[in-house]
């Protein structure tokens, strides 16, 4: 019979194995019916306030591997913080309106956009979004994150609509708003304009070209005939709205002798533009670039004055030093055609199509018309090179097109008119990591005006109403206030559905006199949307508070939604929305490639969950350092199962030794414990230390590898090795096997609070056996367990680091005699120990050595014994020798331990001494 395997091992109905995905579910069900989170908020309710503000998702499709990082991040802060005593409400949101969905419900209903009114368009956009609304929020419940799910914010939402059309009419009665001719980032494919925050960089091919554009009045500078000055461009389609050319005022300029006449190009371009047009460019003259200002030449292929400008986003990094300059088609190019008084250009529609301006070249697309004119440049004698070069070049977000830059009216924000107090207020926020500081305040520092209006259906509105008379536009703080109200009961549907008298206040006149009306028709940017949320949903919601205590996004949102939500708030409150804002990094694959379909390498957060459990992938977002870019693969999934093994093994260990454990009845005082239950007591305060610092200083990383090493080091491997002995030997009201059990309750009572936020699931599976705890309350209505002063002792450290270093020695010691047949197990093998003199004295106070060392005996020799030749030198005690023999006598039946007088007692042949006085009762 098996006494060690079965005689005191508690039985325990925690099951053995996780079966996460089947027990998850149940989990979920439970805390639904509880109204778990209604019962959290009340438990916490007159604490501090924790405002964690989410940053609405696309509501488009499936989340994928980035919205479940995020969430579960945000699910562990709100958790922590819940469970560090603050009232920590979570109300998720979700971005519901822009162009995307306008797409989705085209091409997925077969709807042709032109054949329905903009009211029904619109109401199937909305039926879209909410029925992805309920998906994501299905997956992210999944995760085992928690929230008001029940009444989430959106987009969309009457009341939001109307907190966001307070927002732009506050800051078009401080006068922010405007409208202006400008070019714009826009997308011909989606027919609208972009922001910044709508343009992704990716490399691409295009057709570069040196053009030669004739001399027409040189200011007697340039006074020779076949003068030309040469410029160079990556968008020869832009060469039909070119009205000038600008050189930088202090760079030194050279005309060049070319057997095609005299050619101006900067002096520091010559080396490199003699060896790319191989051309020996003897040069004639040299002079300043002020000196060529009002220099006029003539574009070859419209025949239109091009006026020579002095400009300092001029550089040398490549061309010729002189640049072709389209004040319609590129911010620089407009700034300095508004400077020198230019005409603003732009013969190219919202398709990208050229119009009637463009002349010969009207119908065809941007891309079609390059090798035109290509063609027509060589055809005038003026083309010097064409070339193809790969560069970084802007393309939509969305559909992933190359964009162009397109003169048009557009609504503006003028950044100008809050950038100074944006920046200050940058520096009153806590940015993790701290280089997100930088990231944002370069942004504000060196962003244009914010382009905020969109040529598209599903969205807001922008609330201007024009005058039929004049066509001044109309926007006051009445006009604001009867939108708001109507958008409040109506929703933005209003808008398109009512005739413009009905959306004004009564009696409302032009300063003209004009009495009608009509309305503007584009909505608002999608940014402008989500970055209102601060007002729509923090300054709206009973329980939340504005500013936010945080906000928790993807790094590209220092563009996106802390740009914008900042922005509205400085340009409305004269502060910034929140008080700390933490970035995390991007997924990328294990060779730290980005993730994406084509290389196949992304990760299914649905098929994590469903296959593994969401714990797992908890339990990786927990152990990632998210600061940088974040490394994902099914295999690192599968090393964090084992990990959660490892930990969940550990918990259970726990668990099946504490089943007759009452906390209240047994617990053992700390003064009672041995040395080695004080030992892992201390191991214990000094894991929750760092614990509670990592979760403090938002490194969950720190709090993950902590937990998981000491559940496989100092628990698993030596301080649970140690005492099963006495869990599984003693007799069960025993001080020792009480003692082992107080440590065990300890730890686990520390553990499964401390991994909630993390291993949600598992943590609450594990609350409901801790002895002495309700079996019906939740561990998120727990608190956090803190650090016990008494058990942090630096000489009990100190002194056990140097027992285990002992411990280490013994064991390799152990191995190599087991290598040699002389042993097959520990508890086969008796020690003898041969130390030095201060190790002896050092070693003599250590009870129980054979216990440490997991061996049937150990002998201390006095350092006056003679040492046997074949003892083995300890590595890590200079002097002290360990021999290992098989240990005398047989082995016991209960413990397994060998002992000479196993068969002394004739009622129980097979057990030790002590194993007898314990079956006898005699022992406890």
């Amino acid at each position: 019979m098996d006494y060690r395997e079965t005689l005191n091992l508690p039985e325990t109905d925690f099951p053995m194995r996780g079966n996460l995905p089947q027990r998850e579910p149940e989990i979920l069900k439970k805390w639904e019916e509880d109204n778990l989170y209604q019962r959290i908020l009340e438990a916490r309710a007159g604490k501090p306030k924790f405002i964690l503000h989410d940053g609405p998702p696309y509501a488009n499709g499936d989340i994928h591997l980035g919205h479940a990082l995020n969430k579960v991040l945000k699910d562990i802060v709100v958790k922590y913080k819940t469970m560090a005593g603050y009232d920590a409400p979570y109300v998720p949101g979700w971005d519901t309106h822009g162009l995307p969905i306008e797409q989705q419900v085209i091409r997925k209903l077969g709807l042709n956009r032109h054949a329905v009114s903009t009211v029904e368009f619109r109401a199937k956009c909305r039926d879209y979004a909410r029925k992805y609304v309920e998906i994501q929020k299905g997956q992210f419940k999944r995760l085992g994150v928690r929230g008001d799910w029940d009444h989430p914010y959106l987009t969309l939402q009457k009341n939001y609509e109307a907190a966001q059309i307070g927002v732009f009419g506050t800051m078009a009665k401080k006068g922010y708003i405007y409208k202006g001719l400008k070019p714009v980032y826009w997308c011909p494919s989606c027919e609208t304009a972009l922001a910044e925050a709508e343009i992704e960089y990716a490399d691409r091919t295009s057709t570069a070209v040196y053009v030669k554009f004739p001399v027409k009045d040189g200011k007697g500078l340039l006074v020779e005939p076949n003068t030309y000055v040469v410029i160079w461009t990556t968008t020869p389609w832009t060469l039909p709205a070119n009205e000038g050319i600008s050189v930088h005022p202090d760079y030194a300029y050279a005309l060049v002798g070319t057997d095609g006449g005299q050619w101006v190009v900067a002096e520091g371009l010559l080396d490199a533009l003699r060896r790319l047009w191989q051309k020996e460019l003897p040069v004639l003259k040299t002079f300043g670039g002020k000196e060529l200002e009002g220099i006029l030449c003539t574009n070859p292929l419209m025949g239109n004055d091009s006026l020579v400008m002095c400009g300092t986003h001029v550089t040398l990094e490549q061309g010729t030093g002189c640049v072709h300059t389209a004040p319609g088609h590129g911010e620089d190019d407009f700034l300095i055609g508004k400077a020198y008084g230019l005409p603003v250009l732009c013969p190219v529609d919202h398709q990208g199509k050229f119009t009637a301006e463009g002349g010969k070249y009207a119908g065809l697309k941007t891309e079609q018309a390059n090798p035109v004119i290509l063609r027509d440049l060589a055809d005038k004698g003026v083309l010097v090179l064409d070339e193809k070069i790969q560069h970084s070049y802007p393309h939509c977000w969305r559909c992933k097109n190359p964009i162009i830059f397109r003169a048009t009216e557009q609504w503006f924000a003028s950044v100008d008119g809050f950038r100074r107090e944006a920046l200050q207020e940058i520096d009153q926020v806590k940015w993790i990591p701290a280089w997100g500081r930088e990231r944002i305040y370069n942004m504000i520092a060196q962003r244009g005006d914010w382009c905020i209006s969109r040529q598209r259906t599903w969205g807001v509105p922008i609330p201007i109403f024009y005058c039929k008379t004049c066509g001044r536009e109309l926007v006051t703080d009445a006009t604001i206030a009867k939108v708001q109200d109507i958008f409040a009961r109506e929703g933005s549907d209003a808008w398109f559905a009512r005739p413009a008298e009905e959306l004004l206040p009564e009696g409302v006149a032009c300063r003209c006199g004009g009495k009608e009306f009509t309305k503007e028709t584009d909505i608002m940017d999608v940014w402008f949307d989500s970055g209102t949320s601060h007002v729509g949903v923090l300054k709206e919601r009973p329980g939340l508070a504005w500013p936010a205590d945080m906000y928790l996004e993807g790094s590209d949102q220092h563009r996106g939604w802390f740009n914008s939500s900042l922005s509205t708030s400085v340009a409305v409150f004269g502060k910034a929305p929140y008080r700390a804002v933490l970035t995390h990094g991007f997924l990328v694959d294990e060779q730290g490639r980005k993730m994406s379909k084509s290389l196949g390498n992304g990760v299914d957060p649905l098929k994590v969950v469903k296959e593994m459990g969401a714990d797992i992938l908890r339990l990786w977002v927990a152990s990632a350092d998210y600061k940088s870019d974040v490394a994902v693969s099914q295999g690192i999934m599968k090393q964090m199962s084992e990990a959660y093994r490892k930990i969940r093994n550990t918990l259970r260990f726990l668990l099946s030794n504490l089943n007759d454990f009452d906390p209240a009845r047994d617990r053992v005082p700390y003064t009672e414990l041995a040395e080695i239950d004080r030992w892992a007591l201390l191991k214990l305060a000094q894991v929750v230390e760092r614990a509670l610092r990592g979760y403090e200083n938002y490194e969950f990383h720190l709090v993950y590898h902590t937990v998981h090493n000491f559940c496989t080091v100092e628990m698993s491997a030596v301080y649970l090795d140690i005492v099963k002995d006495r869990l599984y030997v003693e007799g069960k009201e025993s001080p020792g096997r009480r003692a082992a059990q107080t440590v065990l309750y300890e730890v686990l009572d520390a553990l499964v609070r401390l991994l909630a936020p993390i291993l949600t699931f598992t943590s609450e599976e594990i609350w409901a056996y801790v002895p002495g705890k309700k079996r019906t309350e939740s561990v998120q209505t727990a608190e956090m367990p803190v650090a016990v002063k008494e058990w942090l002792h630096e000489e009990l450290a100190q002194r056990w680091d140097r027992i285990l270093d002992l411990r280490g020695d013994v064991a390799k010691v152990l191995e190599s005699a087991r290598r040699e047949k002389l042993v097959n197990h520990p508890l086969t093998a008796q020690v003898d120990l041969y130390p030095t003199e201060e190790q002896y004295g050092f070693l003599r106070e250590i009870p129980n050595l054979a216990e440490i060392f997991i061996v049937s005996g150990v002998t201390l020799h006095p350092p006056e014994d003679p040492c046997p030749a074949e003892a083995r030198s300890a590595e890590a005690h200079e002097g002290l020798r360990i021999l290992v023999r098989a240990a005398a006598g047989q082995k016991c039946e209960r413990c397994w331990m060998y002992h000479p007088a196993v068969g002394e007692n004739p009622d129980h042949p097979d057990l030790c001494p002590r194993c007898v006085g314990v079956v006898n009762g005699l022992g406890e």
